[in-house]
């Protein structure tokens, strides 16, 4: 199985939806996404991502299914944390981030948030854990933490995509992939439609998922759109 995980486009958070390069952007990575086919479509019940997934949706004639757990607001009641009156992603927050490298905090791997500095996240780890093992349940891979593998349980040939966010994305994919929350927010990102793709090769009955792309915009090149990073650099 391919695992497609594509964040949202080009936003406006209120309204709930996208802006004109958003729309654009949603196009470019259908039409790269239909060059090969996807067997599955999956999006966050949140409009932006909807609105993402739906030219891809349009382009191979697949229905979209929606599924609330990937929906940001989760994520983000789960996720943040308030600095001088205003909230702010973990990831985002420079306090955080150091703290997040603090050996105490590296040592505990996984269960990070048992540190008194982080126990209120715990209710989100686990949240994700639980939800992201029932996804691949449904999809026939049965995760086991402990080697950060999957037991195959339904053989899977297919192109799965995923549509949601960056917030609750990059706490999925830190599931999915075993890497510590800390240590996977503190060095990965992502950017708008940007694709990772992850195979889950199976062999001898179990699979182990391996990055083969993360946050790739090369369909934004292709279709002449800028490819600044988050609106924020160029590289």
């Amino acid at each position: 199985m391919l695992l497609f995980y594509i964040r949202h486009g080009d936003p406006i958070y209120n309204p709930n939806s996208l802006t004109a390069l958003g729309k654009k952007q949603a196009y470019a990575i259908a039409k790269r996404l239909a060059l090969y086919g996807i067997d599955k479509i999956y999006s966050s019940p949140s409009q932006r991502a909807k609105d993402t997934a739906q030219p891809t949706c349009d382009l191979l004639k697949k229905n979209m299914e929606l599924v609330d757990f990937a929906d940001e607001a989760l994520a983000w009641e789960e996720f943040t944390v308030e600095k001088n009156g205003y909230r702010t992603w973990l990831f985002q927050d420079e306090e955080t981030r150091m703290l997040f490298s603090d050996k105490e905090i590296v040592v505990k791997g996984h269960r990070w948030y048992e540190d008194d500095r982080f126990k209120e996240y715990k209710k989100g780890v686990e949240r994700i854990a639980e939800d992201a093992s029932g996804f691949f349940k449904s999809l026939g891979y049965a995760h086991i933490r402990e080697t950060g593998m999957y037991e195959v349980i339904q053989q899977n040939n297919d192109r799965v995509a995923l549509f949601a966010h960056q917030g609750f994305g990059l706490a999925f994919l830190s599931e999915v992939l075993d890497i510590p929350y800390p240590l996977f927010t503190n060095h990965f990102d992502m950017c708008h439609t940007g694709m990772t793709v992850i195979e889950f090769r199976e062999e001898n009955g179990v699979a182990i998922p391996k990055v083969l792309t993360l946050s790739s915009d090369a369909h934004l090149y292709r279709e002449g759109l800028p490819t600044k990073y988050n609106n924020n650099l160029y590289f």
